[in-house]
Protein backbone atom coordinates (compact mmCIF):
# COMPACT_ATOMS: atom_id res chain seq x y z
CA UNK A 1 0.00 0.00 0.00
CA UNK A 2 1.22 3.60 -1.14
CA UNK A 3 1.39 6.45 1.84
CA UNK A 4 1.53 9.67 0.66
CA UNK A 5 1.26 13.00 2.39
CA UNK A 6 0.85 16.64 0.58
CA UNK A 7 2.38 19.31 1.78
CA UNK A 8 0.30 21.72 -0.54
CA UNK A 9 -3.03 20.98 -1.64
CA UNK A 10 -3.17 23.89 -3.48
CA UNK A 11 0.00 22.96 -5.33
CA UNK A 12 -1.17 19.69 -6.10
CA UNK A 13 -4.54 21.27 -8.18
CA UNK A 14 -2.36 23.68 -10.23
CA UNK A 15 0.43 21.06 -11.32
CA UNK A 16 -2.14 18.38 -12.04
CA UNK A 17 -4.31 21.35 -14.25
CA UNK A 18 -1.43 22.72 -15.65
CA UNK A 19 -0.07 19.18 -17.90
CA UNK A 20 -1.48 20.26 -20.85
CA UNK A 21 1.39 18.71 -22.85
CA UNK A 22 1.70 15.60 -21.27
CA UNK A 23 1.12 12.07 -23.39
CA UNK A 24 -1.98 9.91 -22.04
CA UNK A 25 -1.76 6.00 -22.92
CA UNK A 26 -4.66 4.84 -24.98
CA UNK A 27 -5.49 8.54 -26.42
CA UNK A 28 -4.05 8.91 -29.85
CA UNK A 29 -3.42 12.24 -31.41
CA UNK A 30 -5.24 10.56 -35.03
CA UNK A 31 -7.23 7.79 -35.81
CA UNK A 32 -8.01 5.83 -38.76
CA UNK A 33 -11.70 7.54 -38.24
CA UNK A 34 -12.57 10.48 -36.55
CA UNK A 35 -13.16 8.96 -33.03
CA UNK A 36 -14.31 10.63 -29.58
CA UNK A 37 -12.03 10.34 -27.12
CA UNK A 38 -13.55 9.13 -23.71
CA UNK A 39 -12.28 9.36 -20.47
CA UNK A 40 -13.16 7.55 -17.43
CA UNK A 41 -11.44 8.52 -14.33
CA UNK A 42 -10.90 5.12 -12.55
CA UNK A 43 -12.43 1.94 -13.32
CA UNK A 44 -16.03 1.77 -12.34
CA UNK A 45 -19.28 0.41 -13.58
CA UNK A 46 -20.95 3.94 -13.30
CA UNK A 47 -18.48 5.30 -15.88
CA UNK A 48 -19.04 2.69 -18.17
CA UNK A 49 -21.87 3.13 -20.19
CA UNK A 50 -20.17 4.52 -23.14
CA UNK A 51 -18.97 1.22 -23.30
CA UNK A 52 -22.08 -0.34 -23.30
CA UNK A 53 -22.92 2.04 -26.17
CA UNK A 54 -19.29 1.23 -28.34
CA UNK A 55 -20.43 -2.66 -28.12
CA UNK A 56 -23.95 -2.54 -28.83
CA UNK A 57 -23.80 -0.08 -31.91
CA UNK A 58 -25.43 2.55 -30.11
CA UNK A 59 -23.35 5.73 -30.92
CA UNK A 60 -24.91 5.80 -34.63
CA UNK A 61 -21.43 6.93 -36.79
CA UNK A 62 -19.26 7.76 -34.13
CA UNK A 63 -15.91 5.05 -33.43
CA UNK A 64 -15.41 5.53 -29.48
CA UNK A 65 -11.87 5.31 -27.85
CA UNK A 66 -12.23 4.85 -24.53
CA UNK A 67 -9.39 5.70 -21.65
CA UNK A 68 -9.33 4.58 -18.24
CA UNK A 69 -7.06 6.85 -16.55
CA UNK A 70 -7.36 5.51 -12.60
CA UNK A 71 -6.29 9.16 -11.85
CA UNK A 72 -9.42 11.82 -11.79
CA UNK A 73 -7.22 15.05 -12.08
CA UNK A 74 -4.85 13.63 -14.62
CA UNK A 75 -7.92 12.39 -16.84
CA UNK A 76 -9.35 16.64 -16.20
CA UNK A 77 -5.96 17.96 -17.12
CA UNK A 78 -6.64 15.85 -20.37
CA UNK A 79 -9.96 16.92 -21.08
CA UNK A 80 -8.79 20.47 -20.36
CA UNK A 81 -6.04 20.05 -22.95
CA UNK A 82 -8.32 18.72 -25.63
CA UNK A 83 -6.74 15.09 -25.89
CA UNK A 84 -9.88 13.78 -24.50
CA UNK A 85 -13.65 14.63 -25.77
CA UNK A 86 -15.81 13.61 -23.29
CA UNK A 87 -14.74 13.02 -19.36
CA UNK A 88 -17.33 10.18 -16.97
CA UNK A 89 -16.12 11.58 -13.48
CA UNK A 90 -17.68 12.63 -10.17
CA UNK A 91 -19.41 16.12 -9.89
CA UNK A 92 -16.89 17.68 -7.69
CA UNK A 93 -14.20 19.03 -9.70
CA UNK A 94 -15.71 21.84 -11.44
CA UNK A 95 -15.13 24.38 -8.99
CA UNK A 96 -11.51 24.18 -9.90
CA UNK A 97 -12.13 24.02 -13.48
CA UNK A 98 -13.69 27.17 -13.11
CA UNK A 99 -10.98 28.71 -11.59
CA UNK A 100 -8.71 27.75 -13.97
CA UNK A 101 -10.55 28.66 -16.65
CA UNK A 102 -9.76 25.41 -18.29
CA UNK A 103 -11.63 24.61 -21.61
CA UNK A 104 -13.62 22.21 -19.45
CA UNK A 105 -18.29 22.33 -18.50
CA UNK A 106 -19.95 19.88 -16.85
CA UNK A 107 -22.94 18.93 -19.32
CA UNK A 108 -24.55 16.71 -17.09
CA UNK A 109 -25.60 14.54 -14.22
CA UNK A 110 -25.81 10.37 -14.55
CA UNK A 111 -26.46 8.85 -10.97
CA UNK A 112 -26.55 9.75 -7.50
CA UNK A 113 -24.03 8.45 -4.53
CA UNK A 114 -27.28 6.17 -3.38
CA UNK A 115 -24.76 5.07 -0.13
CA UNK A 116 -21.95 3.73 -2.03
CA UNK A 117 -19.47 6.29 -0.54
CA UNK A 118 -18.93 5.77 3.01
CA UNK A 119 -16.62 6.97 5.70
CA UNK A 120 -15.49 3.41 7.76
CA UNK A 121 -13.80 3.70 11.25
CA UNK A 122 -11.62 1.27 12.43
CA UNK A 123 -13.10 0.72 15.64
CA UNK A 124 -16.19 2.73 17.30
CA UNK A 125 -14.87 5.92 18.96
CA UNK A 126 -15.72 9.41 19.74
CA UNK A 127 -14.85 12.74 18.11
CA UNK A 128 -12.49 13.22 20.86
CA UNK A 129 -10.51 10.01 20.36
CA UNK A 130 -9.96 10.88 16.62
CA UNK A 131 -8.01 13.68 16.98
CA UNK A 132 -4.58 13.06 16.05
CA UNK A 133 -5.53 9.69 14.17
CA UNK A 134 -4.70 9.35 10.46
CA UNK A 135 -7.91 9.58 8.35
CA UNK A 136 -7.69 8.14 4.44
CA UNK A 137 -9.04 9.93 1.68
CA UNK A 138 -8.04 10.88 -1.59
CA UNK A 139 -7.40 14.84 -1.53
CA UNK A 140 -9.04 17.01 -4.23
CA UNK A 141 -11.67 14.57 -4.56
CA UNK A 142 -15.23 13.60 -3.85
CA UNK A 143 -13.67 11.91 -0.60
CA UNK A 144 -12.27 14.29 0.77
CA UNK A 145 -15.54 15.85 0.43
CA UNK A 146 -17.29 13.24 2.71
CA UNK A 147 -14.63 12.90 4.78
CA UNK A 148 -14.72 16.99 5.56
CA UNK A 149 -18.11 16.81 6.26
CA UNK A 150 -18.32 13.76 8.08
CA UNK A 151 -15.32 15.88 10.41
CA UNK A 152 -17.34 18.78 10.58
CA UNK A 153 -20.50 16.99 11.56
CA UNK A 154 -18.63 15.58 14.61
CA UNK A 155 -17.03 18.93 15.51
CA UNK A 156 -13.76 18.39 14.09
CA UNK A 157 -11.89 20.21 11.60
CA UNK A 158 -8.71 18.31 9.20
CA UNK A 159 -6.60 20.59 11.34
CA UNK A 160 -7.39 18.05 14.10
CA UNK A 161 -6.56 14.96 12.62
CA UNK A 162 -3.34 13.52 10.29
CA UNK A 163 -4.74 13.24 6.43
CA UNK A 164 -3.26 10.85 4.64
CA UNK A 165 -3.72 10.77 0.95
CA UNK A 166 -5.26 7.36 -0.28
CA UNK A 167 -7.49 6.19 -2.44
CA UNK A 168 -10.39 3.53 -1.60
CA UNK A 169 -8.28 0.34 -2.34
CA UNK A 170 -5.14 1.72 -0.68
CA UNK A 171 -7.04 2.71 2.16
CA UNK A 172 -8.20 -1.10 3.40
CA UNK A 173 -4.81 -2.44 4.43
CA UNK A 174 -4.05 0.47 6.82
CA UNK A 175 -7.30 0.39 7.60
CA UNK A 176 -7.03 -3.44 8.56
CA UNK A 177 -4.13 -2.84 10.53
CA UNK A 178 -4.90 -0.31 12.58
CA UNK A 179 -3.06 2.47 10.84
CA UNK A 180 -5.71 4.36 9.72
CA UNK A 181 -8.69 5.38 12.12
CA UNK A 182 -10.90 6.61 9.65
CA UNK A 183 -11.00 6.11 5.54
CA UNK A 184 -13.28 7.18 2.83
CA UNK A 185 -14.41 4.15 0.83
CA UNK A 186 -16.82 3.06 -1.62
CA UNK A 187 -18.33 -1.11 -3.02
CA UNK A 188 -16.55 -3.16 -3.09
CA UNK A 189 -13.67 -2.16 -0.97
CA UNK A 190 -16.73 -1.78 2.33
CA UNK A 191 -17.69 -5.17 1.92
CA UNK A 192 -14.22 -6.09 2.26
CA UNK A 193 -13.01 -4.81 5.59
CA UNK A 194 -16.62 -5.48 7.30
CA UNK A 195 -15.89 -8.57 6.52
CA UNK A 196 -13.10 -9.16 7.97
CA UNK A 197 -12.50 -6.55 10.79
CA UNK A 198 -15.22 -7.17 13.34
CA UNK A 199 -14.48 -3.65 14.98
CA UNK A 200 -15.22 -1.62 11.95
CA UNK A 201 -18.05 0.50 11.48
CA UNK A 202 -19.68 2.51 9.05
CA UNK A 203 -20.07 6.03 10.56
CA UNK A 204 -21.69 7.93 7.15
CA UNK A 205 -22.86 7.30 3.98
CA UNK A 206 -24.11 9.32 1.24
CA UNK A 207 -27.68 7.90 1.65
CA UNK A 208 -27.72 9.60 4.67
CA UNK A 209 -30.08 12.70 3.97
CA UNK A 210 -27.19 15.40 5.72
CA UNK A 211 -25.21 14.14 2.66
CA UNK A 212 -27.87 13.12 -0.27
CA UNK A 213 -29.89 16.23 -0.23
CA UNK A 214 -26.49 18.55 -0.73
CA UNK A 215 -26.97 17.33 -4.48
CA UNK A 216 -22.98 16.85 -4.55
CA UNK A 217 -22.15 13.19 -4.47
CA UNK A 218 -23.08 12.18 -7.94
CA UNK A 219 -21.52 11.08 -11.17
CA UNK A 220 -21.28 13.49 -14.16
CA UNK A 221 -20.19 14.20 -17.55
CA UNK A 222 -17.84 16.87 -18.51
CA UNK A 223 -17.21 17.81 -22.23
CA UNK A 224 -14.16 20.22 -23.64
CA UNK A 225 -15.87 23.36 -24.79
CA UNK A 226 -13.86 23.30 -28.22
CA UNK A 227 -15.77 19.82 -29.04
CA UNK A 228 -19.30 21.25 -28.17
CA UNK A 229 -18.37 24.36 -30.43
CA UNK A 230 -16.73 22.59 -33.24
CA UNK A 231 -18.86 19.10 -33.00
CA UNK A 232 -22.67 19.77 -31.54
CA UNK A 233 -24.15 17.06 -33.02
CA UNK A 234 -21.57 14.81 -31.50
CA UNK A 235 -21.60 16.06 -28.22
CA UNK A 236 -25.22 15.58 -28.50
CA UNK A 237 -24.88 12.46 -29.66
CA UNK A 238 -22.71 11.25 -26.76
CA UNK A 239 -25.36 12.37 -24.51
CA UNK A 240 -28.12 10.79 -25.83
CA UNK A 241 -25.85 7.23 -26.36
CA UNK A 242 -25.08 7.22 -22.82
CA UNK A 243 -28.79 7.24 -21.75
CA UNK A 244 -29.27 5.18 -24.78
CA UNK A 245 -26.95 2.64 -23.18
CA UNK A 246 -28.28 3.22 -19.45
CA UNK A 247 -31.82 2.05 -21.44
CA UNK A 248 -30.30 -1.09 -22.29
CA UNK A 249 -28.48 -1.26 -19.44
CA UNK A 250 -32.29 -1.17 -17.35
CA UNK A 251 -33.58 -3.74 -20.41
CA UNK A 252 -30.54 -6.71 -20.24
CA UNK A 253 -29.17 -6.07 -16.59
CA UNK A 254 -27.45 -9.46 -16.47
CA UNK A 255 -25.67 -8.70 -19.92
CA UNK A 256 -24.41 -5.57 -18.91
CA UNK A 257 -23.65 -6.64 -15.71
CA UNK A 258 -21.46 -8.90 -16.66
CA UNK A 259 -20.49 -6.70 -19.99
CA UNK A 260 -19.49 -4.16 -16.74
CA UNK A 261 -17.05 -7.59 -15.08
CA UNK A 262 -15.19 -8.48 -18.46
CA UNK A 263 -14.50 -4.99 -19.37
CA UNK A 264 -13.58 -3.67 -15.70
CA UNK A 265 -11.76 -7.38 -14.69
CA UNK A 266 -14.46 -7.23 -11.08
CA UNK A 267 -16.40 -9.90 -10.30
CA UNK A 268 -19.62 -9.68 -11.19
CA UNK A 269 -20.60 -9.87 -7.52
CA UNK A 270 -19.00 -6.88 -7.20
CA UNK A 271 -20.68 -5.13 -9.99
CA UNK A 272 -23.97 -5.57 -8.83
CA UNK A 273 -22.69 -4.56 -5.29
CA UNK A 274 -22.34 -0.90 -6.70
CA UNK A 275 -25.20 -0.99 -9.49
CA UNK A 276 -27.73 -3.78 -8.32
CA UNK A 277 -29.80 -6.03 -10.95
CA UNK A 278 -33.18 -4.44 -11.11
CA UNK A 279 -31.98 -2.00 -13.47
CA UNK A 280 -32.27 1.56 -11.79
CA UNK A 281 -31.08 1.37 -7.88
CA UNK A 282 -29.04 -0.06 -5.46
CA UNK A 283 -29.42 0.92 -1.63
CA UNK A 284 -25.63 1.31 -0.46
CA UNK A 285 -24.93 1.29 -4.43
CA UNK A 286 -25.51 4.07 -7.09
CA UNK A 287 -29.27 5.43 -8.14
CA UNK A 288 -29.55 5.91 -11.96
CA UNK A 289 -30.60 8.85 -13.03
CA UNK A 290 -33.13 8.65 -16.28
CA UNK A 291 -32.40 11.12 -18.62
CA UNK A 292 -35.65 13.12 -17.73
CA UNK A 293 -34.49 12.94 -13.93
CA UNK A 294 -30.99 14.68 -15.22
CA UNK A 295 -33.20 17.19 -17.62
CA UNK A 296 -34.89 18.29 -14.60
CA UNK A 297 -32.17 18.39 -12.38
CA UNK A 298 -30.55 20.66 -15.06
CA UNK A 299 -34.12 23.04 -15.46
CA UNK A 300 -34.82 21.86 -19.00
CA UNK A 301 -37.74 19.71 -18.00
CA UNK A 302 -40.46 20.22 -15.78
CA UNK A 303 -41.01 18.04 -12.36
CA UNK A 304 -39.15 17.26 -9.21
CA UNK A 305 -35.77 15.09 -9.25
CA UNK A 306 -35.41 12.37 -6.84
CA UNK A 307 -34.20 12.50 -3.36
CA UNK A 308 -34.48 16.01 -2.46
CA UNK A 309 -32.55 17.51 -5.37
CA UNK A 310 -34.50 20.79 -6.60
CA UNK A 311 -35.06 21.08 -9.81
CA UNK A 312 -33.11 23.04 -11.64
CA UNK A 313 -30.45 22.45 -8.85
CA UNK A 314 -27.69 22.09 -10.58
CA UNK A 315 -25.78 25.38 -10.74
CA UNK A 316 -26.59 25.25 -6.32
CA UNK A 317 -24.66 21.95 -6.43
CA UNK A 318 -21.59 23.40 -7.82
CA UNK A 319 -21.63 26.32 -5.47
CA UNK A 320 -22.71 24.06 -2.26
CA UNK A 321 -19.38 22.20 -3.30
CA UNK A 322 -17.18 25.43 -4.17
CA UNK A 323 -18.09 26.73 -0.14
CA UNK A 324 -16.89 23.07 1.03
CA UNK A 325 -13.48 23.54 -1.19
CA UNK A 326 -13.13 26.80 0.90
CA UNK A 327 -13.90 25.28 4.42
CA UNK A 328 -11.32 22.19 3.28
CA UNK A 329 -8.79 24.62 2.38
CA UNK A 330 -8.37 24.25 -1.48
CA UNK A 331 -10.28 27.26 -2.80
CA UNK A 332 -10.00 30.47 -1.75
CA UNK A 333 -13.23 31.81 -2.75
CA UNK A 334 -16.61 30.97 -4.33
CA UNK A 335 -16.61 30.87 -8.26
CA UNK A 336 -19.50 31.83 -10.46
CA UNK A 337 -21.30 28.48 -11.05
CA UNK A 338 -22.90 29.24 -13.84
CA UNK A 339 -19.64 29.41 -16.07
CA UNK A 340 -18.37 26.05 -15.03
CA UNK A 341 -21.65 24.22 -16.24
CA UNK A 342 -23.45 23.66 -19.79
CA UNK A 343 -26.85 22.38 -20.10
CA UNK A 344 -27.40 23.35 -23.18
CA UNK A 345 -26.85 20.15 -24.97
CA UNK A 346 -29.71 18.59 -22.27
CA UNK A 347 -32.00 21.05 -23.19
CA UNK A 348 -31.60 20.78 -27.46
CA UNK A 349 -32.22 16.91 -26.71
CA UNK A 350 -35.83 18.02 -25.09
CA UNK A 351 -36.37 20.32 -27.46
CA UNK A 352 -36.08 17.73 -30.21
CA UNK A 353 -38.31 15.00 -28.13
CA UNK A 354 -36.02 12.92 -26.13
CA UNK A 355 -37.25 11.47 -23.22
CA UNK A 356 -36.37 8.55 -20.95
CA UNK A 357 -38.09 7.64 -17.79
CA UNK A 358 -37.73 4.35 -16.13
CA UNK A 359 -38.49 2.46 -13.12
CA UNK A 360 -36.64 -0.33 -11.11
CA UNK A 361 -37.80 -3.50 -12.39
Amino acid sequence: MKTMYFPSKKALIAKLLCASAMAFPGVSAAQEKEAINIGLNVSWPGFSFLEVARQKGLAGDHDLNLTIFEDPLGGHAALAAGQIDVYLSTAEYTPFAIERGTDTVLVSHLNISYGVDKVLIAKDMTAEDLKGQKVGAPQAYIGEILMGMWLDKEGLTTDDVEWVNLNADEAVGPVMSGDLAAAYMYEPWVTRVLENLDTAKIAADTAEPYYLDTGIFMDAMYMNKKFIEEQRQAAMDMVMARFDALQYWHDNTAEVNQLFSDYLQWPVADIESVVGTNGKYLDDGLYMLDFNETARICGALDGEPPHGIEQDSIIQSVTRTNEWWVKLGLMDEVQDAAKGVDCSLISDLVDSGYRQSMSAR
